[in-house]
């Protein structure tokens, strides 16, 4: 039969925490959960006084730790490799990635429609090199209004959009966009241009860029 002592049910709660922290989808939140689970594995060890046990997931808490230093850090030019390349919008692989991933799109900004034109740039934005979003928009003058900002599940914590919107917005600079306009159709929407920094003005979200 399973114990009921304190030391095993610190023990299981350790456990629990390990399995769901490999059901997060977020790399942040696998990372926070994760910590927990080491910290929780750690107090076990000791209560059953298990060297191996504290040894290996103090160990892991500071592995987490590490990582998660660098991830937060990252959204102020720190830490991860974050980046943002021009794409073109007939691209295979832009239309293959908005394809493939084109429900997740419509929760967050659900009238986007892929489209073409001389008026429309996009960007691949990555992280360590490896795709995490796109961007896309339609320029007139100085001023670009977007029409996608997405960013996969796993990167939505990582601070790629504070960095795009603050210290990484050169990309937008070096094509002489000054402006750049949103439409948030959701909530979620709304309130993740706020947090970059958008403001509204005449029913749009508005951000002016430090030139």
């Amino acid at each position: 039969m399973f114990e009921l002592s304190p030391e095993a049910l610190v023990g299981y709660l350790a456990s629990a925490l390990v399995v769901v922290s490999l059901t997060m989808t977020s790399v942040v939140r696998l990372r926070i959960i994760s910590l927990l689970g080491a910290i929780t594995f750690v107090v076990y060890g000791l209560l059953i006084d298990s060297a191996p046990i504290v040894v290996t997931n103090a160990a892991i808490l500071f592995i987490n730790v590490w990582f998660l230093r660098k991830e937060f850090a990252s959204g102020s030019g720190h830490g991860f490799d974050l980046g943002a390349s021009h794409i073109r919008p007939d691209s295979p692989f832009l239309r293959d990635f908005v394809e493939f991933h084109l429900i997740d799109i419509h929760r967050y900004q659900p009238d986007f429609v892929l489209t073409s034109g001389d008026d429309v740039t996009s960007w691949l934005l990555t992280r360590d090199g490896l795709p995490a979003g796109l961007l896309i928009g339609r320029v007139k003058g100085t001023t670009m209004t977007i029409d996608l900002d997405y960013v996969l599940r796993a990167y939505r914590d990582s601070r790629l959009g504070h960095w795009l919107f603050g210290r990484g917005a050169d990309v937008f600079r070096r094509d002489g966009i000054e402006t750049v306009r949103s439409y948030g159709s959701t909530d979620t929407h709304r309130k993740y241009l706020e947090r970059m920094g958008f403001h509204p003005v005449a029913g749009t979200d508005v951000l002016d860029l430090d030139l």
